[in-house]
């Protein structure tokens, strides 16, 4: 079992709308720094994004009614990382959960940068979707 980390925020829109954007693998460059490259590209069922790790692939499950954003990133090595990614009522507004694993080949430093990574890219989100 790997150690995980759950990081959250509140955005002040409702669940149909912060889904519709943050679901939506074409607006990751907006707000997903670890996936931000300049091209995002839909091939067959993945998409093809560029990361500090060079190309990887990332596949999204299939839009539904329940929140759930989960994806795999696939790395250039073929290693497969799952992140599960949630939207959920949060009264009128809405609450964004990823849940990040602590990998077996991650130090705590690698832990932490990751934490701090996906925590800067959920505050982006926050404050695209409530400007």
């Amino acid at each position: 079992m790997f150690l995980s980390r759950n990081i959250s925020i509140s955005i002040d829109r409702n669940v149909a709308d912060v889904y519709a954007f943050a679901g939506n693998p074409e607006n990751l460059p907006k707000w997903a720094e670890g996936l931000s490259g300049a091209n995002v590209v839909k091939s067959g069922d993945v998409w093809i994004c560029e990361s500090p790790m060079g190309q990887v692939k990332v596949k999204f499950v299939k839009p539904n009614s329940l929140g759930v954003m989960d994806h795999d990133v696939i790395l250039p090595s073929g290693e497969v990382n799952y992140n599960p990614f949630r939207v959920v009522a949060n009264n009128k507004g809405s609450e964004v959960v990823f849940t990040l694993f602590r990998l077996p080949r991650m130090s705590d430093e690698d832990f932490k940068r990751d934490s701090d990574f996906i925590n800067n890219d959920l505050k982006k989100l926050k404050m695209i979707l409530e400007s």
